[in-house]
């Protein structure tokens, strides 16, 4: 098996194999490397299901599998690595689906220490000199899988945006309830005052 995912590594993740499957030259990027750190696995897997699913898809398991374990290299997860590939080698490991996989690399690397990265990096945010469209895009990426949600997700984007957003909505005449309104309603509102600015310095 290590010769295959070897391979499929000089072959460029087996995309060049793929022929009408890759869609129209379209350029996806790899995943970078996965050393099993902490924090990490869950962009791992995202770039993987990204890239398996845009040049992948008329592999089998068995090689999409492969495939993600050939970026699977260094530390912890070297050990992990090598047992499943001698359990799928042996007969005694079988995915039905690559999700399955993947299921099981998130529950390996990931689990409740995951959870607490991701739960520091939502309460050390702060949108600064982001734009409010920055700042959500970045807040989303931490809030997946950090166990916040409700009305404990709705106090920490309120306690990173900046102030003077944060005071208006809070004053407006119906404030925002859920997180999808605080999204939209800061988003729009930080999209006007940025362009009443520029108006104002052409002026």
């Amino acid at each position: 098996m290590q010769a295959q995912i070897q391979a499929l590594l000089a072959a460029g993740g087996g995309a060049a194999a793929m022929g009408s499957n890759t869609g129209p030259n379209m350029e996806v990027a790899k995943p970078a490397i996965f050393n099993g750190e902490v924090g990490k696995v869950g962009g791992f897997i995202t770039a993987c299901r990204l890239y398996l699913k845009m040049k992948m898809r008329g592999m089998s398991v068995e090689e999409q599998v492969q495939w993600v374990l050939s970026y699977v290299q260094g530390g912890s997860a070297d050990v992990w690595k090598e047992n499943v590939m001698e359990g799928l080698e042996s007969g005694e490991i079988k995915y039905e689906t690559t999700e399955e996989f993947l299921t099981c690399l998130r529950k390996e690397f990931g689990g409740g220490e995951e959870e607490l990265v991701k739960a520091v990096e939502l309460r050390k945010m702060e949108q600064g000199g982001k734009t409010m469209e920055e700042f959500v895009q970045e807040f989303k990426r931490a809030a997946r899988g950090s166990g916040y949600e409700g009305r404990p997700l709705v106090e920490e984007f309120k306690r990173g945006m900046n102030g003077g957003i944060w005071r208006k909505l809070m004053e407006a005449e119906n404030p925002p309830t859920s997180i999808e309104q605080w999204y939209r309603r800061a988003t729009a509102l930080d999209r006007n005052w940025r362009e009443s600015r520029r108006e104002e310095e052409r002026l």
